[in-house]
Parts: structure tokens; sequence; C-alpha cells
């Protein structure tokens, strides 16, 4: 298997009942917004002279905190502090967020998972923190910076609105859900908030299996749990159990926990792992909570999996 890597899961899922992670990584965005800042009032000679100033901030603690000049500037610094509280306190500093700029999509990205009585008003606040990030970015945003989403730090809040959103829809309208995917793919096809894995489950659901094999050939080089057994179950429908068993092999190989969950021979706990690591328990968990429509659904698939297991 090699070095295990850990990954985050994306923070901005909508309101599940189980609340806000203990540390909001949201948070921690500030620091990359003050360091902007800071770098963008200096010239440098030369890499190496920049990378000395980098050393002495990481060395002082960090950038010192940057002015907020704009109203936007000024609420979204009052979202940070509200990533970093607990309780009620965040939803008054959301709303302290937009008496300063209804352009604040951050703002409406809390509301929906902090306030929301229900589905319906969470798509709603997303759909408010989408036509924000909209006109915060500015048209040209969406011409000239497509393909960088996300490395641009102001993009941010809109991606998360969207991808809020997109959850959302996934229960009931469900090809809404899908073009609000494909297009944040298009919008950074780096894809940061693992958009990939929610796709691919979201399209073999629907049984849409060209384009699931579009997406597997965009992301080839993706070893994870959800990349291999979706492309097992993917080839499973298109050649059968003979036709499948190298893909197979690979997502046995590659993840060796995740038949358990999916065979229901674990039960998936209620709070899913806030870290991944490749390869290991908490990456099936992970993956096994969004796949199990999927493997259900197609017909002989479990069965095909379960023999398969070692005696």
């Amino acid at each position: 298997m090699g070095q295990k890597k850990a990954k985050q899961r994306n923070s901005s899922k909508p309101k599940s009942g189980l609340g806000p992670p203990v540390v909001d990584r949201r948070a921690m965005e500030k620091s990359l917004r003050d360091l902007g800042k800071l770098l963008s009032e200096r010239e440098f000679g030369s890499l190496e002279a920049a990378n000395a100033f980098l050393q002495e901030i990481v060395a002082a603690g960090g950038p010192p905190p940057a002015a907020s000049e704009t109203p936007l500037e000024q609420a979204q610094a009052l979202m940070y502090e509200a990533w970093d509280a607990s309780g009620r306190q965040r939803v008054q500093l959301a709303r302290q967020a937009l008496e300063i700029s209804q352009d604040c999509a951050d703002a409406y990205v809390l509301l929906a998972e902090d306030a929301a009585a229900n589905l319906e008003e969470a798509k709603r606040f997303y759909a408010e923190g989408i036509q924000a990030g909209e006109r915060a970015l500015g048209a040209r945003a969406f011409q000239e910076d497509v393909g960088h989403f996300w490395g641009i730090l102001e993009t941010r809040p809109y991606m998360r609105a969207r991808l809020g959103l997109a959850q959302c829809l996934w229960v009931g309208e469900r090809q809404q859900a899908i073009e609000h995917f494909t297009e944040m793919l298009r919008l950074n096809p780096g894809d940061n908030q693992g958009i990939r894995d929610l796709l691919v489950n979201c399209l073999l659901a629907e049984r849409a299996d060209e384009a699931v094999a579009k997406l597997l050939d965009q992301y080839e080089e993706d070893a994870s749990a959800t990349w291999l057994y979706s492309r097992a179950l993917w080839m499973f429908r298109k050649a059968g159990a003979r036709g499948a068993e190298g893909q197979l092999r690979d997502a046995l190989d590659g993840n060796r926990y995740v038949p358990a969950y999916l065979l229901g021979m674990k039960r998936l706990p209620k709070t899913l792992p806030e870290y991944i690591g490749f390869g290991d328990e908490s990456e099936a968990i992970a993956y096994a909570s969004e796949a199990l429509e999927v493997w259900h659904k197609t017909p002989g698939a479990l069965p095909w999996l379960a023999s398969h297991l070692p005696h």
C-alpha cells in the first residue's frame, strides 16, 4: 500500500444534526487572506528574498491581521470569527455580517448549516449564498478564472454555497444536483472540495454510465477507495462479473475494509470521520456512506462482492 496519506472531509455539508466540526477549517483561511494582503504590499527582488520573508512570518507565528477596507471584507472578517465560534454566537455573527454586506456568501452558508429549520430553508440560504458570491466575484471571474476556482481565496465562499445547494438538491431534484456538481468541476477541475467523489455516485445512482466513464477517465490517476470501487462497479455493469474481475481486485487491494460496510457486516458510525487516511478504515466508512445506494441498486453487485471475500 505504501505510505498512507491523510485528507480532510469537506466541512461545507448541509446541516445533518451532527453540528459543526470541533475545529472549523474555514476559519484558517483568515491567515491566507492576511498573508495575501501582506505580500501584495511588497515587492521582492528575487525568489530567495520572498522565501526569506515568508520564513520570518512563520517564525513570528503568522502574518499580522490585515485591515478590512470594504464592507465585504469587514463582513468576511466576521465570518472568520463565526467559523471559529460555537453555538448561537456563530449565527449571530453571520447575521451581523449580512448587515454589513449582503454579498457575504459565507454568511448564508453558515445560516444554512446552523439556522435552517428544514431542507427547504437550507436550500434558500444556499441559493442566496450563490447569488451573493456571483455579485461579489463579478461576471469577469466566471470568464477569466475558470479552471482556477478555489485556488483564488475569494471564490471559496461561492463554491461552498454551491456545494451545499447541490447536496440539498440531491434529495428530490437529482438532475439539478448533477448539473451543479458538473459545473463546479468545470470551474475547478483540481477539485479541492472532493466534488468528483460525490458526482460519481450521483451518476451511478442515475445509471448515467457514459458520464461515469468520462468522469473516471478525467481523474484516472485517482487511487482512492471511491475511484477504485466506482470503477469496479461501473465495469461490472458494463461487462459483468468476469469482465470486472481486475477492477475489483484493484479495489480490494486499495482498501480491504470497504466490503464489510457495503455488505452490512459492520455498521456505519453515526458520525463520519473528520480525517481520512487512504487505504484505511476511515476511508472505507466515508466511501460506503456515499455508495451504499448504488451498490444495493445494482443487481448482483453485492453477491459478486461477497464472493471475493477471503474465507
